[in-house]
Parts: structure tokens; sequence; C-alpha cells
């Protein structure tokens, strides 16, 4: 018998859309559940460790959105033609991480004066540094962050990515290869379909 599959998720992208987005392109059934600020609190003591998403595979919940990324990414071929591809998908992925990171002094800054100069530092050094090297990579891919097809290294970066346009507009305008990907993966059919039905399919936490 094939398992079930539950995630529980806030009502935004964020740490859980990736994970749709497996689900959907594997077209594979799912709870998509979604938990609203005024029951977080109450949801959170029932996590294994106080945070989301959570995947119930079956009953039992699992933690982390990069495991379950991980795991799922391998159930259903996508991450890489081989074991060098899949390290590649990790190495890709943590890489990103590691601009993200960079990203939260600017965004957790409430100084209207040092969250100029950070959004300065990250958008005029340490964009442009990862950005480069994530261009170089999917152009010489032919439009991939890994190899020569679709890996869910492709779906995190199209999720992220958007996030950094939203701060500077017209940004990814420069990289011509990684917009491309962007658009690659919001035009396959099985995610199109999924982004038009989710309103309908998503469910709300209820106590």
């Amino acid at each position: 018998m094939a398992p079930t599959y539950k995630l529980y998720y806030f009502d935004t992208p964020g740490r859980g859309e990736k994970i749709r987005y497996i689900f959907a392109y594997a077209k594979q059934d799912f709870e998509d559940i979604r938990i609203t600020k005024d029951l977080w609190p109450e949801f959170k003591k029932k996590t294994p460790y106080g945070q989301v998403p959570v995947l119930e595979i079956d009953g039992k919940p699992i933690a982390q959105s990069f495991s379950i990324c991980r795991y799922l990414a391998r159930k259903f071929n996508l991450d890489g033609k081989n074991e060098l591809e899949a390290l590649e998908c990790d190495s890709m992925v943590e890489t990103l991480g590691d601009l993200i990171q960079k990203s939260k002094k600017y965004l957790t800054e409430t100084d209207p004066k040092q969250k100029e100069i950070e959004k300065r530092k990250l958008f005029e050094e340490d964009v442009p540094f990862f950005f480069k090297k994530f261009e170089d990579i999917v152009s010489k891919n032919g439009g991939y962050t890994v190899g020569s097809q679709i890996t869910w290294s492709d779906f995190h970066f199209a999720n992220i990515l958007p996030e950094f346009e939203k701060s500077s507009p017209g940004l990814l305008k420069s990289y011509p290869a990684l917009n491309g990907l962007i658009d690659k993966v919001s035009s396959l059919p099985s995610i199109k379909e999924w982004k038009e039905k989710s309103a309908q399919l998503k469910k709300y936490y209820v106590p």
C-alpha cells in the first residue's frame, strides 16, 4: 500500500513550497494542511521540535524541510541521475543557504540607516558574488542547477531567487539563466496545474 502524506506548514510559500512542488511534479497525492497564526502556538506543541514544516508519513511526523526534500527527491527521482548529481543538489541548495544567511542582517535590521548599509552590502557584494556563480552553473547546464534535468534543487532556487528580486526590483534581468530557470519551473505543466488548484486543495489545521 502506498504511504499517505500530510504536510503541515503556514499558509505561505516559505520553507514548505519546495516540498509542495515535489509532490505536485511527482503527481503524488498529499494533504496540504496550512496553519493559521492564531493556532500556531497550540500546534507548535505537537511538532517534534517546535517548528514547521512537518511531514507526516503514515502518521509518523518528520521535521526539517531539507531532510524531507532529500527523502522525497530520492523517492520520486528528483535528485539527479546518480550519486554525484545528488551531492551537487545538496551543494547548490546549501550554498544558496549561505546567501540566505547573509541576507538576514539586512532583513532583521530595525535601524533605518543601518538597514540601508546592510542592504547595500548585500546587493552590491554578496548577491552579485553568489548570483554570478549560480548563473554560470545554470547556463553551463542548459537551464538547470544540476545536470540536464529537473531536480529538487531547481524547485528550491525557483522559490528563493524571486525573494531577492522583491528587495531589488530588476535584479534578475542581469541573470538571464537564473531568470529562465524560474520561468522553466513555473511553466512545468504539473506545477502550473497545482498552482491553479492549490487554493482549493489546501486545508486549514483544525485542533
